[in-house]
């Protein structure tokens, strides 16, 4: 696992004599592109979770999604390496996909992700507390 140092290290070497733009000034900003986009999550929970699937059986599991959008998303994880796409030449054609080894090796942040969503009930406890607060202070 990457230590803050070994993190910042990576960083500065990535930094240009320019100065650190914003990819470099916090090194999670390129994997949160890659990996916490809109529909990324869902799709490679699914895939993780419980194994290869059709694209039928995606829209299934991940019912808010268009098909536009999820065609999209499976392109773009697929190009990232993250999911693979097999694709069987019968009648009718067959397309599986399924997480390849670089997306499971999000496993571990997923699983942390997911031990942390306990704390969603005091998030939810501090945003009801800062609305009554502010909305007290708009009428006074």
């Amino acid at each position: 696992m990457a230590t803050m140092a070994n993190v910042t290290e990576s960083t500065r070497r990535r930094t240009s004599s320019a100065g650190a733009t914003a990819e470099t000034a916090c090194p999670i900003t390129p994997v949160v592109d890659v990996v916490f986009s809109r529909w990324t999550t869902p799709i490679l929970w699914t895939l993780h979770e419980s194994g290869p699937h059709r694209f039928v059986e995606l829209a299934r599991h991940i019912s808010a999604v268009t098909p536009k959008v999820l065609t999209e998303r499976l392109r773009k994880l697929e190009r990232d390496g993250l999911i693979e796409r097999t694709y069987y030449a019968e009648v009718p054609p067959r397309v599986i996909y399924e997480i390849t080894d670089l997306g499971r090796s999000l496993a571990p942040v997923f699983a942390a992700l997911a031990d942390w969503s306990e704390n969603l009930e005091q998030v939810d406890k501090a945003r009801r507390e800062y609305d009554a607060e502010h909305q007290v202070r708009q009428r006074g």
